[in-house]
């Protein structure tokens, strides 16, 4: 993989950072600005709505600009809206640099992921995928654990200038080593733009963006009210749910890393194997979750499969994209985001209606099964959404990706092109 791609991922590690971090920082954020716990929270309901709306429209936008100026434009306004939200005294602007920061944050993921699946070989988009959300995973191990350590010693504010300062290196990186290249051939409206919205009518492409957003929305709603489950259910002290965090956290980073490889030889075995299996998995963790040991390795496990199968999944978005390289990542971003706010507002309204700290886990089960089902259905109709890429010794047809029409055209068996030499 180009060097670039993993200073890219830095960058995405910042931004995923400031998109969790909040929850560590939220009681000191409302005694300094003043105000209630509840308007604090609402700077994390911001950022979620930036990034779904952010992303397709940003994406759309970007189309004007060559990626180098589109990247360092979405960075730079990111970057900037931090040193902002650090030094405001004032709540009303600080929720304002949350939604900028977030449509920011959308725009330089779309324009990431397209330019990750140009500057990797054809049939390396899972890895390149792989190398982008592996800063999301490590903002979880590593960067809200971090930040929430910087809100103890020198107040929330140094949080902020810490993201701000992380961001530099990409800024540096794609400044360097991204070409800069002409603006693409059309302005909002313009034939461009036309062809990658004809393109995402695809009904594989938009199966594929469900099942992300479902998978995502899995993952979230246990991760969100993890807490709450170890304490009152599993017995661990309060002072364990950092590590345990961490734990799961860790697992994504395996997941992801190891997905990414596979992703791009075997989506169709990885997905046939790793979708049940995380399915079996929240049931597990349900039916476990008074077992101390057991809810350890499953929430490496789980973690492990989530980011295994949700990775897998962008990835796929891509190869089906061909013709929407920009806007197929602005959908996959928006994708993941609807599911990172849908799948906490189910386990919420579970816990609301009195069903017990394991009902995030039964949640995270039913959005499992019914993407299963999706695809299940999906595959019945002749329309099956993973197709592996294939790998020929000709040119590519496109700058961006194999073609990958669907699952017939690409493949026979799992794991096989459609001229017979194994892939990987």
């Amino acid at each position: 993989m180009p060097f670039v791609l993993y200073l890219l991922g830095l960058a995405v590690f910042a931004q995923g950072t400031s998109e969790f971090m909040l929850s560590g920082l939220l009681p000191d954020i409302a005694r300094d600005l003043p105000v209630s716990i509840s308007a604090a929270g609402a700077l994390t309901s911001a950022f979620a709505v930036g990034m779904v709306i952010g992303a397709p429209l940003l994406a759309l936008l970007s189309l004007r600009w060559s990626r180098r100026r589109a990247l360092l434009a979405f960075l730079i306004t990111f970057l900037l809206v931090h040193v902002l939200g650090a030094v405001t005294p004032h709540y009303g602007v600080l929720l304002a640099t949350r939604v900028v920061a977030a449509l920011a944050n959308a725009g330089f993921l779309a324009v990431a992921l397209a330019t990750a699946a140009s500057m990797a070989a054809p049939d390396a988009k899972g890895r390149a995928t792989s190398v982008l959300l592996g800063g999301t995973t490590m903002a979880c191990v590593a960067g809200v654990p971090a930040g929430a350590l910087l809100g103890e010693l020198w107040g929330w504010r140094s949080a902020f200038w810490a993201v701000a300062l992380v961001s530099v290196p990409a800024v540096l990186a794609i400044l360097w080593s991204v070409p800069a290249g002409p603006a693409p051939r059309s302005v909002e409206g313009g034939p461009r733009a036309r062809e990658e919205l004809r393109a995402l009518r695809s009904p594989r492409l938009v199966v594929l963006l469900l099942l992300g957003a479902l998978v995502n929305g899995a993952t979230f709603c246990t991760f969100t009210y993890l807490a709450p489950l170890v304490t009152e259910v599993t017995g661990f002290d309060a002072g364990w749910v950092p590590a345990l965090l961490a734990l799961f956290g860790l697992g994504s980073f395996v997941g992801v890393s190891t997905g990414g490889r596979l992703a791009d030889a075997r989506p169709r075995r990885l997905l046939l194997i790793g979708g049940p299996a995380l399915l079996a998995g929240w049931i597990a963790c349900a039916l476990t979750a008074g077992n101390p040991v057991a809810t350890l390795v499953l929430l490496f496990v789980q973690g492990a499969l989530s980011f295994a199968v949700g990775s897998t999944l962008v990835s796929q978005v891509l190869y089906a994209a061909t013709g929407a390289p920009t806007l197929g990542g602005g959908f996959a971003t928006a994708a993941l985001n609807v599911g990172a706010a849908l799948g906490p507002w189910c386990g919420g309204a579970a816990l609301a209606a009195g069903l017990g700290y394991r009902a995030p886990l039964w949640v995270s089960a039913l959005l499992t099964a019914l993407a299963l089902l999706l695809a299940g259905l999906a595959h019945v109709m002749r329309r099956g959404p993973v197709a592996a890429p294939r790998r020929t010794d000709r040119p590519s047809r496109t700058d961006d990706s194999a073609d990958c029409s669907g699952a017939a055209d690409c493949s026979g068996a799992a794991g096989e092109p459609a001229d017979g030499r194994r892939v990987g």
